[in-house]
């Protein structure tokens, strides 16, 4: 039951993945496309989460874990360079 659960999330996971790499090629703002990658973000660590559960291994709870460290910390510099201009004040 577990191996059926995990493929219908994992395909649910990948599609949500193509329609933003979607919104991310054609956003008419930079700032849509800057949630879009927040997005894939968030559903990268979403599908390494699932492998994990579906493999057993629990290591790829800890990559998800720093991925989305990373992830939160790319976006918020990206905010930041819009608004303002620069990362660094």
């Amino acid at each position: 039951m577990i191996a059926a659960a995990c493929v219908i999330a994992f395909v649910a996971i990948s599609v949500s993945l193509l329609l933003n790499l979607y919104r991310l090629a054609i956003g008419p703002h930079a700032l849509d496309r800057v949630l879009a990658l927040d997005t894939m973000t968030i559903n990268a660590i979403a599908l390494i989460v699932v492998l994990g559960i579906w493999f057993g291994v629990t290591i790829l709870f800890e990559a998800a874990l720093l991925f989305a460290m990373v992830g939160f910390l790319s976006t918020v510099a990206f905010c930041k360079y819009l608004l303002r201009g620069n990362v660094i004040e």
